[in-house]
């Protein structure tokens, strides 16, 4: 379904009272992403001169919430308080699986039930999936987290969007991606002359569609421009799990081997293999942190034949051992 349901959702009975707009924080939530979806409220409500939302903020304990930064933010309630909001944003950042439990699962079915409108934000997604809310939908999270997220649930429909609407279900990627979700939705619900004085008074120059992608382009992340050199990484990057030849990636990028080498050499400071072991690598250490594959399973789905030849290369790169990395602090 399109943003237009939301729209319909939202549509309060009696338009003369606020919205209200729940915020579940789970520990070590992204403060960035949960501030920017919870600012353009107050400036909606400051620009038009009257309570457009209201909004509350709970944790499971009640108290406080932990950012990841170790920012503390107090809650105005433990999860009973969001029985009364006509949308839920589940909040959360890293460490989420360790976060999330029976209770809060259990809190955003029966919401779902009674109707309410079920947001995530960040890795707040994979606290929908674990509940059962994602099926048959699309969605969307960090994309670090991507990978972990399809590996854990491959009957999801993932994408690679700023932030998804289907049906009664809002997912978000995080970061400053909060900030353009919630300004649509106050433009479907309030207008688009709204969204924009919120989007000025943020220094915030254009307001992002949901299909903008999340990442920046890869001349941008990189820092070099050479259009070889980005087809060779391109093609690293679509092929982690089954690791091309470098004569095959030369080929496939009609060059030889050893311009292969000096483009590396000459922009990235390294060699092609190197830098494509250190993506397979990258994508291990989000898996490894992110669920609960085994070490061999992690291995295999980053392209290396065995966990022990894993293992060695993981040491070599991060200085400690795949297992020492899933290891409690």
């Amino acid at each position: 379904m399109s943003i237009q349901t939301i729209e319909s959702l939202l549509r309060h009975e009696d338009p003369t009272r606020p919205q209200q707009i729940g915020f579940l924080l789970l520990n070590e939530f992204s403060m960035l992403a949960f501030a920017s979806a919870l600012e353009p409220l107050r400036a909606a409500n400051r620009q038009s001169n009257r309570d457009l939302f209201n909004w509350v903020i709970a944790n499971p304990g009640g108290t406080v919430a932990i950012a990841s930064n170790g920012v503390e933010v107090r809650a105005d309630g433990d999860l009973t308080i969001l029985q009364e909001c006509r949308m839920v944003f589940v909040c959360a950042g890293v460490n989420v699986r360790s976060n999330t439990d029976r209770n809060v699962l259990n809190l955003i079915r029966r919401l779902d039930r009674n109707g309410a409108v079920i947001g995530a934000i960040c890795t707040g997604t994979y606290v929908m999936a674990a509940a059962g809310l994602l099926d048959g939908r699309r969605c969307t999270i960090h994309w670090e987290n991507i990978d972990g997220l399809s590996e854990e649930f491959p009957e999801l429909e993932i994408t690679n969007d700023l932030f998804e609407v289907d049906g009664t279900r809002v997912t978000c990627s995080g970061g400053t991606a909060s900030l353009d979700m919630m300004l649509n939705l106050i433009t479907q619900a309030h207008g688009a002359a709204l969204a924009a004085e919120i989007s000025d008074q943020f220094i915030h120059d254009r307001i992002r569609e949901p299909t903008d992608r999340q990442r920046m382009e890869l001349r941008s992340r990189l820092g070099v421009s050479h259009p070889k050199l980005l087809a060779v990484v391109k093609t690293m990057e679509d092929n982690l799990e089954e690791p091309l030849a470098q004569t095959d990636i030369a080929r496939m990028t009609n060059l030889s081997t050893r311009q292969l080498e000096r483009l590396f050499r000459k922009y990235l400071n390294t060699t092609p293999t190197r830098y494509y072991l250190n993506l397979r690598l990258a994508r291990a250490r989000h898996l490894l942190r992110q669920t609960s594959m085994s070490i061999l399973s992690v291995a295999l789905a980053c392209g290396f034949v065995s966990a022990s030849h894993f293992s060695k290369c993981y040491r070599e790169c991060y200085g400690c051992t795949p297992r020492a990395e899933r290891a409690p602090a």
